[in-house]
């Protein structure tokens, strides 16, 4: 049973989000701060209480997911139905419901320890959004896209709020000085960027995979796009929302990174051949696709370039140390 409970928590996802964090304060929180002279960084331990809070709520929503899910996943996945076949309903939503709570609870303690009402509402409204999106939100035409779309944009903003108000705490006391500094718009651009990427890479994935499982979405009367406007113009908008952030990652790239040229000349590299590249191949293969598992090798390959883009913070602490 425990061998199930993990995989209907997705632990593979759970450490990745795990990882998004950690690499939002090390890699690009940490730099931009001591870049502009502040030593207001947190510190690791209570890094940790917002990861940990993060993947519990984050886990709950799994669960509660695949809860609300049965009849849909007997049709599109029926080899990977656990929810009823190995753990029962009513356990599945206690142990959602468990998650969550102890998710909200350590997340409003990490709110209240930087002092940033911002992180707090955060925490306070996700697992209602999971719950909502899980038991009709899914079903609706790209609302349920864009929920979790939103919320996979949620971690970087939340790391940039959580620092920004923890500077506040130490330094309003000899007045509000943060508010005058460069410290809540460089977090901000930084976080931001990585935010919108999540945005859109989690958008075109989402679509996607709604694509794949379109047979069951129509047999149970959900309005996903491909169901509603069929297979072709949901191609072309995914194919519009690839061509936008293959765009703006060329736009900040060559138009806003202001390093010396053989750092940006490792940065080219890296966002050329990890991101666009893998991009350009989610494109071919999307308009090859022609039955619903044609579709799982574009899935695949947007979750390198998520993972990938992530990494890039990496790229981005060599440049600024």
């Amino acid at each position: 049973m425990m061998r199930d409970i993990v995989r209907l928590i997705r632990l593979p996802n759970l450490l990745f989000l795990a990882i998004v964090l950690w690499a939002m304060e090390k890699w690009v929180a940490v730099p931009v701060l001591q870049s502009i002279l502040y030593d207001a960084i947190l510190s690791n331990w209570f890094l940790i209480l917002l990861i940990v809070a993060t993947v519990l709520i984050a886990a709950g929503g799994y669960v509660i997911n695949d809860y609300f899910d049965v009849k849909i996943d007997r049709i599109n996945r029926p080899e990977q139905v656990i929810v009823t076949r190995t753990i029962p309903k009513q356990t599945a939503f206690r142990l959602s419901i468990g998650l969550s709570a102890a998710g909200v609870v350590a997340g409003i303690v990490a709110a209240i320890l930087c002092r940033s009402w911002t992180v707090g509402i955060l925490f306070g409204i996700a697992p209602g959004l999971l719950w909502f999106y899980s038991s009709g939100y899914k079903r609706q035409f790209i609302v349920g896209n864009l929920i979790i779309a939103l919320l996979a944009a949620c971690p970087p903003l939340m790391i940039a709020f959580a620092n920004i108000g923890y500077a506040h705490k130490l330094y309003d006391r000899m007045g509000d000085i943060v508010s005058q500094t460069p410290l809540a718009h460089s977090l901000l651009i930084w976080l931001g960027g990585f935010a919108v990427f999540a945005f859109l890479t989690t958008w075109i994935r989402e679509i996607i995979k709604d694509m794949q499982d379109q047979i069951g979405d129509a047999e149970l009367e959900c309005h996903t796009l491909p169901v509603v406007l069929g297979e072709t113009k949901t191609k072309l908008i995914v194919t519009a929302l690839i061509v936008l952030t293959i765009v703006g990652l060329c736009y900040c790239q060559w138009g806003l990174l202001p390093f010396d040229t053989s750092l940006t000349s490792l940065a080219t590299r890296y966002v050329g051949f990890v991101v666009l590249l893998p991009l350009v191949c989610v494109l071919v293969l999307l308009w090859r696709a022609k039955i619903p598992s044609d579709y799982k090798a574009p899935q695949l390959y947007m979750k390198f370039v998520m993972f990938m883009g992530t990494l890039f913070s990496f790229v981005i602490f060599r440049m600024m140390n």
